[in-house]
């Protein structure tokens, strides 16, 4: 039986180490990406952190920037490294608001990077608000996408938006734009498709509760299904899973409404996709297509073994990463949200912890099974600037490149950091070793 772990109670040694460090690297990170001056400024806010490595060994990162969380200056922003991450060039704003704009209008949100490599072009896909005011401008908005044929050096100035499928939960009047985020790098299927999982929050003409956390949601999927084959952006095709309502889960604390979001997708042996998702219920959940994200079955607990333990986590990011040797990388928080609930976001996000999965095909439950957790990093729950933010390592991306292992993640959505993933790290939490 694994350890329930008390909550937030962290290791003495995280409480010695490192006091004379700088705020940034109290968590001891490998990479630093971006270290904002101080606090406060009009670069506050770093989030949404997906870096890649591109075809000719260079590292684009990409994410969101502003003085705040859905700030009026909500951008864009890209930086390239030419050295494996060591460092990186200034950053370069993509899209975001402009001059003379009204406040909110044109905010941008949410991006990810698509590499085309036989056209030698890196896309930018990210939500755009057009001015037309919904849940939150900076998740209401148009699907856009814009690109760079010198690795990220440049952008283009040319855009082009496409439609996301609508449920019941978007608003009646179809030029409303859907409330959607994308959180994760997408997955480059075996079929060509590049399909990226999403949230999809409801509008408030579909469900008006003003509760952040009680807002519905569902977890659906966009399959761009020939943008590694076709250059004219005005040919793209951009199909939304499935046909109709998404993932949805009724289950307390919440049972009259749909509460699950956030999902990160694989590929599975056996040829099935696993998605694994956040909720409000203190713990991991996961769902299981046959279909290549067309058709999904019902939302489970994710459990340490098959029917076993289940994975706690708040209502917070749990992606889960594959390793290139074919194992998984789980980054979770390792509790349920403690006494305040799982939407306690200042109190439940530090330290993040991380667990090792291998696979177990043709499973009928679950066909992956977990390790030990350990601590991945750690904060010590210092607060940070006006909003006094402690999380760390949300909205994180991973690759691997030249062999080695790089995790990318924030600290209290400030300062972007990066960490090598070692084969001691993996082989502590692996379930197929005996400690």
């Amino acid at each position: 039986m694994l350890h329930r772990r008390s909550f937030l109670t962290l290791p003495l040694a995280s409480c010695l180490q490192g006091a004379e460090d700088p705020p940034w690297a109290v968590s001891k990170p490998d990479l630093k990406v971006y270290i904002p001056e101080k606090p406060g400024g009009a670069d506050n806010t770093n989030q949404h952190f997906q870096v890649v490595a591109l075809p000719d060994g260079a590292f684009l990162a990409i994410w969101t920037q502003g003085a705040g969380e859905n700030a009026p200056n909500h951008r864009i922003v890209s930086s390239r490294s030419t050295d494996h991450g060591r460092t990186w060039s200034t950053p370069l704003e993509v899209d975001g608001p402009q001059p003379g704009e009204a406040r909110m209008v044109g905010v941008a949100s949410w991006a990810f990077p698509i590499v085309a490599p036989k056209l030698k072009r890196v896309y930018c896909v990210y939500n755009k608000n057009i001015g037309i005011q919904d849940v939150r401008p900076a998740d209401t908005g148009a699907l856009r996408i814009k690109w760079s044929e010198d690795g990220g050096q440049t952008w283009s100035r040319e855009f082009h938006d496409y439609p996301v499928g609508r449920t019941d939960f978007s608003h009646p009047d179809p030029k409303i734009p859907e409330t959607w985020i994308v959180y994760q790098n997408p997955l480059y299927a075996a079929d060509g498709r590049v399909i990226a999982g999403f949230t999809r929050w409801a509008s408030k003409a579909a469900d008006p509760d003003p509760r952040n956390w009680g807002r519905n949601t569902e977890v659906a999927f966009l399959s761009f299904d020939n943008i590694l084959r076709e250059k004219d952006p005005a040919k793209l095709q951009v199909t939304t899973y499935p046909n109709g309502p998404g993932i949805r889960l009724y289950a307390e604390p919440e049972p009259k409404k749909s509460i699950i979001q956030e999902p990160t997708l694989h590929a599975l042996k056996d040829g099935r996709m696993l998605c694994v998702m956040r909720t409000y219920t203190g713990k991991v959940y996961f769902a299981l297509s046959s279909d290549g994200a067309r058709t999904w079955g019902p939302p489970r607990p994710l459990c340490y073994e098959p029917e076993g333990e289940p994975i706690l986590n708040p209502i917070a990011p749990c992606p889960l990463y594959r390793v290139g040797d074919g194992r998984f990388l789980l980054v979770f928080f390792n509790n349920d949200g403690g006494p305040s609930g799982p939407g306690a976001w200042l109190k439940n996000r530090t330290p993040a912890w991380y667990t090792v999965g291998r696979e177990l095909p043709n499973h009928p439950i679950q066909p992956i099974h977990f390790g030990k957790p350990r601590i991945l990093v750690d904060n010590r729950a210092e607060p940070l600037g006006t909003e006094k933010r402690t999380e760390i390592a949300t909205y994180t991306s991973y690759f691997e490149s030249r062999g080695k292992r790089y995790l990318w993640y924030p600290d209290r959505k400030h300062y972007l950091l990066g960490k090598y993933i070692t084969d001691g790290m993996l082989d502590a939490c692996d379930p197929g070793k005996k400690s």
